[in-house]
């Protein structure tokens, strides 16, 4: 299991007790997932879909990489990687 720290978007850190910036484990970013579920309740929900995928409009980094260009929800984590999660913004 990974130790990382993962960065909290504005909307979602009511879940977080209004922290930036959490700590959690995982060995890939569904398991660190399930743990910020786990130490957040309703976090899940509001990154990933009925059927447990992460939603469209989530983007998700780690160690300022985009998990679309690696290997999505089944990238790998290790100690002290740093993962944040950006929903997207649509302009117009």
């Amino acid at each position: 299991m990974a130790k990382v720290k993962v960065r909290i978007p504005t909307p979602l850190q009511k879940l977080t007790q209004d922290k930036a910036e959490v700590e959690a484990e995982g060995t890939d970013i569904n398991s660190l997932i399930l743990d910020l579920e786990r130490r957040y309740p309703g976090i899940k929900e509001r990154v990933c879909d009925e059927k447990g995928k992460l939603r469209r409009f989530i983007n998700i980094y780690v160690n300022e990489e985009d998990i679309r260009f690696l290997k999505l929800d089944q990238t790998q984590l290790r100690d002290n990687d740093r993962v944040s999660i950006i929903p997207a913004i649509a302009g117009g």
